[in-house]
C-alpha cells in the first residue's frame, strides 16, 4: 500500500542525480586529476601548473583512494554577468572547496547557500562572476567526511531560478510535514476521548510518513533538533519508512474489519506488519556478512503487501465496507503519482516537478482521504451501536418500547415531574376479545391485530410522550405533563381511533375495540409501577363493565 510507492520512488531517486546533470553536462567539462599525483600542493593546482595531469572524470575512481581529489571544470559559454550559478550536487558527506583563477590568482568561491535534495543529497550554490572567470579556470577540491550518498554531478543554472526553487522545495515539504503531523496529533488527540486503536494506528502510520518525507527530502537535516539525525544517512528515512510499513499493515486489517470477516488474513497482516519492524533492524545484518540480501528481501516485503493490501482492501469494499473504500482510493492515488513519476523521469531529462512536489502533496491528500475513511468507519459503528440499543429496547413486532424500557423511561419520567412539580398521567390499553382473534383467524391475524393499533395509538401522542408494549396485547402509555381530564380526553380519542380499525387478509374484516385505564399522579397521588398498578385495575373494571371503553383509576379510600 503505502510503502510500496517508497520502494519505487527509492528506485526512482537513484536516477534524480544522474538526470539532474544531463541537460547542462554539455556546458561543463569536467576533468580530474591524475591519483598518481599523491596529496597535490593546493598552490600548484590552482596556479595551473598541473593541469596537463589532468584526464576524464570518473567519480567512482576518483573515490577509490579515500583521499581528497581534485576537479577541473570548463565553461563552453559565457557567462551571464552576475545571474549565473555552478551547483554542485553530492552527498552531504562530501566537503567542497571552490577556486576561481584570475590573472594567475586563484580565489576561494564562497557558496551562496546549500540547498537539501532526496536520498542524502544536497546542492551547493556557487555564484559565478563574470570578472573572476576571465581564464575560464574553476577548481573543485573534494573531501569525503564518512559515508553517503556517493555521487558527484554539477549543472549551471541561473542563480536568481535555483534559489527560488530551493525556497518553493522548502515551503512544500515543510508545509507537507507540518499537515500530516498535524493529522497524527489530532488522531492522538481523539483517542483520548474516543479510546479506538484505529486512531493510534493512524496517528503513527502518518508521523513516520512525515518523517520520511522529512528525511527523504533532505529538508529535515537542516532543521534544529531533527538535524542530530544526519550521522544515520539513509537510515533516517529507511527506519521511518519500516514502522510506516508496520502500522499501514496493522491499519489494513483494523480498517477492513478482518478480525471478525477472516481471522486467518488478520494474522497474516500481523506477520507482515512484524517483518517490517525485523526489517527496522535490519541495518546489523551488515555487521553479520548477511547485509546483501536485506535489500532485496526489504524490497519483496514492499511489494507483496503492497499488492495483498490492494486485494484485500478491494474485497473489503465490495464487501460494503465503505471506510476500506477510502482507503484504496488514497492508495490508487498515491500509486498514479508514482507512476507518473517515473514517466516524467524517462521522459524528461530533467528532474520532475512531481517528485518535490507531487508526492508530498499526495501524501496529505492520502492522510486526508483515510482519515474520512476512518470517521466513517466510526460513523458505521455508531450506527450499528444505535442499531443494537434500539433494537435492544424496542418489542420486535410492534416497533414500541418493550417492557424494560418502558418502566425505565416510566421512572425517568416520574423523577422529571416530580422535580418540576407536574403531573403525569398513564393509560393501560387492553384490546378486547384478543384471545378469541387468535383462536379464530390464528396467530398471524393477532399479530397484524397488535401491529395496527399502534399508529392510530402514536396519532393522538405528543413527541415527549413514550408508548411500550406491556405485554401479549396489553400497551401502556406514558404522558408526560398531563393531569387525568387531560389523559381521559387523549383516551377517548385513541379509544375511537382503535374502534374504526379493521384488519383485512384474513378472511372476513376484524373489528377491533380497546379498554383503557387511566391513572393520573395528580388524582392518585402515586407514582412509578404504582400508577401501572392503578391503570391496570382501572382497565380491569372497564372489561367488567361491558369493554370498549375509558374508566378513570378512582383514589383509595383513606
Amino acid at each position: 500500500m503505502l510503502h510500496a510507492q517508497r520502494w519505487i520512488l527509492g528506485m526512482l531517486a537513484g536516477f534524480v542525480a544522474p538526470a539532474f546533470a544531463a541537460s547542462p553536462a554539455s556546458e561543463i567539462e569536467v576533468t580530474m586529476l591524475s591519483s598518481a599525483l599523491r596529496t597535490p600542493v593546493s598552490e600548484a593546482v590552482l596556479s595551473g601548473s598541473l593541469d596537463g595531469y589532468f584526464h576524464a572524470y570518473n567519480f567512482h575512481a576518483a573515490r577509490a583512494s579515500g583521499e581528497p581529489f581534485w576537479l577541473h571544470l570548463r565553461l563552453s559559454q559565457p557567462l551571464n554577468s552576475g545571474t549565473d550559478a555552478l551547483i554542485v550536487r553530492g552527498g552531504r558527506h562530501l566537503r567542497f572547496e571552490a577556486y576561481a583563477r584570475r590573472a594567475g590568482q586563484a580565489s576561494r568561491l564562497t557558496p551562496v547557500t546549500e540547498l537539501p535534495g532526496y536520498r542524502g543529497v544536497h546542492d551547493v550554490i556557487y555564484a559565478l562572476p563574470a570578472e573572476l572567470l576571465v581564464e575560464n579556470a574553476l577548481y573543485l577540491r573534494v573531501t569525503a567526511m564518512g559515508a553517503g550518498a556517493e555521487d558527484l554531478v554539477f549543472a549551471r543554472a541561473s542563480l536568481t531560478e535555483s534559489l527560488a526553487r530551493g525556497a518553493e522545495e522548502a515551503r512544500m515539504i515543510s508545509g507537507a510535514f507540518g499537515a500530516l503531523i498535524a493529522l497524527a496529533v489530532a488522531a492522538l488527540l481523539i483517542w483520548f476521548v474516543l479510546p479506538d486503536r484505529l486512531f493510534i494506528l493512524y496517528a503513527s502510520l502518518f508521523s513516520m510518513q512525515a518523517l520520511y518525507i522529512a528525511y527523504l527530502s533532505g529538508q529535515a537535516f537542516d532543521w534544529p533538533l531533527f538535524a542530530a539525525a544526519l550521522p544515520l544517512n539513509s537510515h533516517a528515512w529507511n527506519v521511518p519508512a519500516a514502522l510506516s510499513g508496520a502500522a499501514s499493515c496493522l491499519f489494513v486489517r483494523e480498517i477492513a474489519d478482518l478480525r471478525r470477516y477472516s481471522p486467518r488474513v488478520y494474522r497474516v497482516f500481523g506477520a507482515f506488519a512484524l517483518a517490517f519492524v525485523l526489517l527496522t533492524f535490519a541495518n546489523a545484518a551488515k555487521a553479520l556478512g548477511i547485509g546483501a540480501w536485506v535489500t532485496p528481501l526489504g524490497n519483496l516485503l514492499f511489494i507483496g503487501t503492497a499488492a495483498f493490501s490492494l486485494v484485500v482492501s478491494f474485497l473489503a469494499w465490495r464487501r460494503g465496507n465503505r471506510a476500506a473504500g477510502w482507503f484504496l482510493v488514497a492508495w490508487g492515488m498515491l500509486e498514479a503519482f508514482t507512476v507518473a513519476t517515473a514517466g516524467s523521469l524517462l521522459i524528461t531529462d530533467t528532474e520532475p516537478r512531481l517528485l518535490y512536489f507531487g508526492l508530498p502533496l499526495s501524501m496529505v491528500a492520502a492522510a486526508i482521504l483515510v482519515a474520512l475513511g476512518t470517521a466513517d468507519r466510526l460513523r458505521e459503528q455508531r450506527r450499528a451501536l444505535s442499531d443494537a440499543e434500539r433494537r435492544a429496547q424496542t418489542d420486535s413486532l410492534t416497533g414500541v418500547l418493550n417492557r424494560r424500557s418502558l418502566l425505565e423511561r416510566l421512572d425517568s419520567a416520574c423523577l422529571r415531574a416530580k422535580a418540576r412539580d407536574l403531573p403525569i398521567s398513564l393509560l393501560f390499553i387492553d384490546l378486547d376479545h384478543f384471545k378469541s382473534i387468535n383462536d379464530s383467524y390464528g396467530h398471524r391475524a393477532g399479530d397484524a391485530c397488535l401491529v395496527a393499533v399502534v399508529e392510530p395509538m402514536q396519532a393522538e401522542l405528543r413527541q415527549s410522550d413514550a408508548i411500550g408494549r406491556y405485554g401479549g396485547e396489553e400497551f401502556v402509555v406514558i404522558l408526560s405533563s398531563a393531569d387525568a381530564n387531560a389523559a381521559r380526553a387523549i383516551a377517548e380519542r385513541i379509544l375511537k381511533r382503535v374502534s374504526e380499525l379493521r384488519i383485512d387478509g384474513f378472511g372476513a374484516p376484524i373489528q377491533l375495540t380497546c379498554s383503557i385505564g387511566v391513572a393520573a399522579s395528580d388524582l392518585l397521588g402515586v407514582w412509578g409501577e404504582q400508577l401501572i398498578s392503578s391503570a391496570d385495575a382501572a382497565v380491569y373494571a372497564a372489561k367488567h363493565s361491558g369493554r370498549n371503553q375509558v374508566q378513570i383509576a378512582a383514589p383509595l379510600p383513606a
